[in-house]
Order: structure tokens, then sequence, then C-alpha cells
């Protein structure tokens, strides 16, 4: 019999991407694999059901999950998703799973093989897996889409002959993935922009953008140029002084955009409440940590939050606001890291568990947790060893 992959509808009411395209259904079933698609799981991304039924799917219903090799999912499955998979079945998706124990090991209990995708490693080999720098690339984009929106002026400078519009000043705090983007965009809109970042060798990329870095750039920020692009402990004194420049630099800014994440910690706090009432009326701050605790004081989760004279904009799954695009590129993640547990002639489930990258993602196998951040004094089968786990922010 051939594979059976199943690609369910999302479940939680904020997500709006779906785990496959017809690009990728297209090549799964060239392979031979039997792949369903539940009822609507493209809606929201722009992909039909027709569209998935012409790329080769068949169209079923959740009840599919229940015979299942493969799910692709985006986020972590429901318990009532897992209580319907067999056991031994692989699920892929972004797993989320710090503070999370209870759920990780019913996924464990169900016997299931849990992959976490954001836990793939950074090196060469796995950037066309990366999840975490596809979605954090489009998270960045529309972040200076959402402030442009909320925004009441135009953000390039515009010279007419009523007078002079002057461009918006747009100040992106993290020069990640996430960051860099938000920099590119702003700078494509017409905003004059500057960034920061807690990695001094952060400097030349956000330059590299037309964007200016903003820094103490005294002989201690000199030498830890030299620390290979790694943030490295900076002294008391230099993060007192790089603190009332950021503050002092926020009061003149229009819009703000904060980006930073650390894996399986609260967001850090970049931004005080006395920060944001010292800006313009008018100003806009946009929070891309707020699910992580935010970066600002005063971000709501999932509203547009007014303190003193700013707005701070803290929409959830900010990738799926853009899910067309968003889905495209995910569908694409997980493609490339599946195809490398296929066998290529048959098709069928080969999965080295040697493998770095499965070593890398795998939560859970025979019944335990195994991923060495979550097993605790739970005992790995051998074969599913994991060493290190190197992360790092998207954002």
């Amino acid at each position: 019999m051939p594979l059976k992959l199943f690609v369910p509808k999302e479940r939680d009411p904020v997500e709006t991407r779906v785990a496959a395209s017809p690009d990728t259904v297209k090549r799964l079933a060239g392979r031979g694999i039997a792949v369903v698609v539940e009822s609507g799981a493209g809606d929201a991304s722009r992909i039909t059901d027709a569209a998935f039924e012409a790329a080769g799917a068949a169209i079923g219903s959740s009840g599919d999950a229940g015979d299942a090799d493969v799910v692709l999912k985006v986020r972590r499955p429901t318990a009532d998703e897992i209580s319907a998979y067999k056991r031994g079945a692989v699920v892929i998706a972004t797993m989320d799973p710090y503070g999370q124990d209870e759920a990780v090991r019913s996924m464990a209990e169900a016997g299931i093989l849990a992959f976490a995708m954001e836990f793939m490693p950074r090196i060469t080999r796995a950037q066309v897996m990366d999840v975490l720098s596809s979605q954090a690339n489009l998270a960045g984009y529309q972040a200076v889409i959402d402030a442009a929106a909320e925004y009441d002026r135009a953000f390039p400078m515009m010279m007419t002959a009523a007078g002079t519009v002057p461009a918006a000043r747009v100040f992106v705090m993290g020069a990640g993935v996430a960051g860099l983007q938000a920099i590119a965009t702003a700078k494509r809109l017409g905003a004059v922009v500057t960034a920061t970042d807690v990695r001094p060798a952060a400097k030349e990329q956000v330059e590299s953008l037309g964007a200016k870095f903003i820094a103490v750039e005294d002989d201690e920020f000199r030498a830890a140029e030299t620390a290979g692009g790694y943030a490295k402990e900076m002294s008391k004194e230099y993060q007192a002084k790089q603190a009332d420049l950021v503050a002092s630099h926020i009061a003149k800014q229009d819009v703000v955009i904060t980006t930073a994440l650390i894996p399986g910690r609260p967001a850090p706090r970049l931004v005080t409440k006395a920060m944001v009432e010292s800006m313009k009326p008018g100003s806009i701050l946009v929070d891309l940590a707020v699910e992580r605790g935010g970066n600002v004081e005063g971000a709501v989760p999932g509203e547009i939050a007014t303190v003193g004279p700013a707005r701070i904009i803290g929409h959830l799954n900010v990738p799926g606001r853009i899910a067309a695009s968003a889905s495209l590129l995910y569908a694409k993640n997980l493609l490339a890291f599946l195809e490398t547990m296929l066998d290529k002639e048959s098709g069928a489930l080969t999965i080295d568990f040697d493998d770095q990258l499965v070593k890398a993602t795998l939560l859970t196998r025979d019944g335990k947790v195994v991923h060495p951040a979550f097993a605790k004094d739970e005992p790995a089968p051998a074969a599913a060893g994991a060493g290190p786990q190197t992360e790092g922010g998207a954002a």
C-alpha cells in the first residue's frame, strides 16, 4: 500500500496557514504518496480544495487522520487530534514545546513520532527547511505594512507645491531575519530607518540595507565586534549608556518595531512605558514578540493598545496575516524535510535516526520524550539520542 499523508485544517482560531501547497502536493503525489487534504484546509491561504485536487490530492475530513502514516501541520496537534492518530505516525509541525510538558508527554504516550520544525539546525543543508527564517522574513515585512496602515501620515518624503511632507522615522530593534526584512521594507516605503542589535557584527548588515546603526561605539563596542557575530555580554556601564542612547532615540521616532525573541524564554523587555510616553503623538510601535510576553511594556496580545501618545500593535500570528505567501514557504520547508526521510525509489518512510536533522528535531519516539531539552529523567532510546541543539532566534 502507498504511504498515506494527511494535511488537516488547523484548529487554532488565529491560524490561517496550511501545511501544504499545490506544488508540494504535486511533488508528493508524483512519488506515489496518497495525499489527503481536509476540506477547507487552505481556504484562509487562498488555496481551494479544487486546487489541491488538481495537484493530485484527495479531499477528505478530519477522520482521515486515523490511518495516516504522516501528518503535516502548522501548529502542535490538539489533544483531540493526537487521540485520533495511529501509533507510529509521523507528525511534523511547529510544536512550540517550551512550557508545554503535558502536551509533549501526550504525544509520546500516543506513540507518535513528533518532529519540531523550529528546532531545525542552522546549517547549510537545512536552509530550505528553516521555518523560523521563512516565517520571520514575512513577519518583518508585515510589521512595516501594519505600522504604515495605522500611521496617519505618509512614509516617504514628498515635495509638493503645497509644501514638503517629511519622511517617517522608523527604528527597528533587533537585526535578525525579521528585523532585516523590516528595515528593507521600511526603506522601500521611503522612511528614514535606524536600527540596533545586541550583536555589534549586525552593524554591517544594517548599513548594507541603507539604515543607520544606533549604538554607543566606544572601545568596548569595537572589541566586541570581533566576537564572530554572536552576542557578547557587555558591561553594566556599557548597557546603561546604550539604554540611555536608545531611550533618547525612541523619543524622536514615528515608528518603532521590536523583534527580539529568545527560544524557550520570555521575550526581553526593550521598551519601557516611560519610553513609549516620551514619543510624539500618533507614534506607532509594533511588538513582534507579543505572544512571548512582549518587548514593549503595555503591549496587549491580539490588540492595538493606546499608551500615552502612542499605539502599540500586538497582532497575533503575524506571518498568518500574510497567509497566502506564508503557507507556500512553510509547505516548502516541510516538504524539504520530509523528503530526507523518503526512499528515493519507493517513496516509503526510511527515517535515519542518526541523521543530524532528525536528532535535532525529534521530540517523541516509541512512547517516550526523547529530545534532550524535554526528556528530563526519562531515558531516550539509544538510536534517537540527540546531540546539543543549536537554536537561533529568527526574529
